[in-house]
């Protein structure tokens, strides 16, 4: 019952990636990055949509796909799918924003949820913070971030780093649910990034973990 939820909440979530591939023509274009990262466990994938409706509007959609399938088909402790989706409204020009969305998230379920953006980007910093309520039978309080640093060491090519992390405790219990810590370091030419990567997930109220260790590539759409 679970599974058919989650698809049904996947494909309501990539009718809403449709829409900001729609928003494309009508807004200025901002970079699509799409990475896939081969570990020694399992293979890594992410692509995240970053659109504004229009190019004079307050209103914009994020979208995040994150997915972990692990190589032995056997063990399932690794596999992950995490989506969330938010319609931001931005508050000013102080880099804020409201959000409001829903996530599909494969050890927690589908949750609707409602918090605050920050976003502060220029050419060498991207960092991108969510702080959000969840509703899942019952309340969960989630804090989501992606943390870039890309200093240039010439006109062609610079480094590449970033670090990204996610962590999903209960209000009310006060008990993990979900995280994540991810770490990327290697060299941008581009559109084109790879390096080495390592990702660290941990499960439920037991903080069951799994491990994930390799190269990536990332190529900026």
């Amino acid at each position: 019952m679970k599974l058919k939820f989650l698809q049904k909440a996947l494909i309501s979530l990539f009718t809403l990636f449709a829409f900001a591939f729609q928003a494309k023509a009508q807004a200025p274009h901002t970079p699509i990055p799409a990475e896939i990262m081969f570990g020694n466990e399992r293979l890594d994938f992410q692509l995240i949509v970053k659109r504004d409706f229009s190019p004079t509007s307050k209103f914009s959609l994020v979208a995040i796909s994150i997915f972990a399938q692990n190589y032995d088909r056997e063990r399932t402790l690794g596999n992950s799918i995490v989506a969330p989706v938010q319609v931001t409204y931005k508050l000013g020009k102080s880099g804020f924003s409201l959000a409001a969305g829903a996530e599909a998230n494969s050890k927690v379920g589908f949750m609707p949820m409602a918090g605050v953006q920050h976003v502060f980007a220029n050419r060498e910093v991207l960092a991108l913070t969510f702080v959000n309520v969840l509703s899942n039978q019952g309340a969960d309080g989630q804090i989501f971030g992606i943390y870039e640093y890309k200093p240039r060491l010439n006109d062609t090519w610079s480094i590449y780093s970033r670090v990204q992390l996610m962590y999903i405790q209960g209000i009310s219990e006060t008990s993990h649910r979900r995280s994540f810590l991810y770490l990327r370091a290697g060299l941008k030419k581009g559109p084109l990034g790879f390096g080495i990567g390592a990702n660290w997930d941990a499960y439920g109220t037991e903080r069951q973990t799994a491990q994930n260790f390799g190269l990536f590539t990332r190529w900026e759409f």
